[in-house]
């Protein structure tokens, strides 16, 4: 016998519709007692639906066991909500929880992320990339791009039909910025050691190149400036523990090094490692502070005293941001900078008694 209309709600138990197959929009349609276009407004959460009526609709959805996929999302409000990331050197601390946050924020307003993860930067990959997302059909693409040369590669292919927001590299001026002040960090950084009585500041930064590692350099160099004291020539590392530890050796053999400030917590470790194993100690005759405050940084022995950088946050606010652009695009640009905290621990102390 075929059920009519008058037999009532299919029972919980059922996940099929009447021809066996999985239940489509019909299908709640039929049983909500409302036309498919109602259900998609539902689905797209359309203010011009009764309340009433979207209860009778997700309920109908939640008895038929129905799961909108995207690509019906997708015809209904001409979106897929998919939005795609490019990342580089994915694989350090900061892009890396930078990405989470972004995970974390899409989820939460109900899209799905596609990323990409680059070893070069050169323009080719960067446009194959960017033409990957498109095809996808991304509503929009969120690029971290660190290095200088990722931004130059990026402003080459802003013409993506699709918004765009960046991470560290101003492109142009319309693409949205959205970056951690790196120039209040090292200036926190230095000060902090100048007000400990330190008469200078040593430096290790990061790669030239890169602009987080640029423009902690400058910050430092203008903070000891403002302050009178003498401006040391840098020590440039690649990022990495071990470059902190071949730098820190070079540091440890000099006597007037009593302050160090390190561009990341790895270099850090190596540059903590190299003044222990010269006999230097931390911070009784040397201070050191590291930037970007891993979780591993209030464990090192000792423990570090760093700039805590909020990447979730950098990442939450860039995925907002770009929503905002898809929402309404055309917008005139918003720049996000994200403010930093020093976080003092017992790495850095005053500078030892001549």
């Amino acid at each position: 016998m075929t059920p009519s209309a008058t037999d009532g709600p299919v029972p919980k138990r059922s996940r099929r519709n009447f021809a066996g197959a999985r239940p489509v929009m019909a299908d709640v349609a039929r049983m909500a007692g409302v036309s498919k276009q109602t259900v998609s407004r539902v689905l797209n959460d359309h203010p011009a639906v009764r309340p009433e009526t979207r209860e009778a609709v997700l309920e109908a959805m939640r008895t038929l066991g129905y799961r909108p996929s995207r690509s019906a999302r997708s015809l209904a409000s001409g979106r897929t909500r998919m939005l795609g990331v490019i990342s580089f050197d994915a694989a350090r601390y900061g892009p890396a929880s930078i990405l989470t946050g972004i995970n974390t924020a899409a989820q939460k307003a109900g899209y799905l992320v596609s990323s990409i993860a680059l070893d070069t930067a050169d323009r080719d990959t960067v446009v194959e990339a960017v033409n990957r997302l498109s095809a996808e059909g991304a509503d929009g693409v969120i690029a971290i791009a660190p290095q200088l040369w990722v931004g130059r590669a990026l402003a080459e292919t802003t013409d993506l039909g699709t918004p765009l927001v960046v991470l560290e590299n101003a492109l142009d001026d319309e693409t949205p910025l959205v970056t951690g002040d790196s120039r209040a960090g090292a200036r926190k950084a230095t000060e902090h050691l100048l007000d400990l009585g330190h008469t200078t500041v040593w430096h290790i930064a990061g790669p030239t190149g890169w602009t987080s590692a640029d423009h902690r350099l400058a910050s430092w160099q203008a903070t000891l400036r403002a302050a009178g004291a003498v401006v040391p020539a840098p020590l440039v590392g690649d990022w990495s523990a071990g470059s902190g530890y071949d730098l820190g050796r070079r540091l440890a053999r000099s006597p007037e090094v009593t302050a160090v400030f390190v561009s990341n917590d790895q270099m850090a470790l190596g540059v903590l490692h190299a003044l222990h194993e010269s006999g230097r100690s931390v911070p009784g005759e040397v201070s050191v502070v590291g930037y970007d405050d891993i979780p591993e940084a209030a464990h090192f022995l000792p423990p570090l005293t760093t700039v805590r950088t909020d990447f979730a946050e950098i990442g939450t606010r860039s995925l907002r941001l770009l929503l905002d652009r898809i929402d309404g695009p055309g917008e005139p640009r918003v720049d996000t900078l994200v403010p930093v905290d020093l976080v003092v621990r017992a790495s850095s102390g005053p500078p030892p008694v001549r």
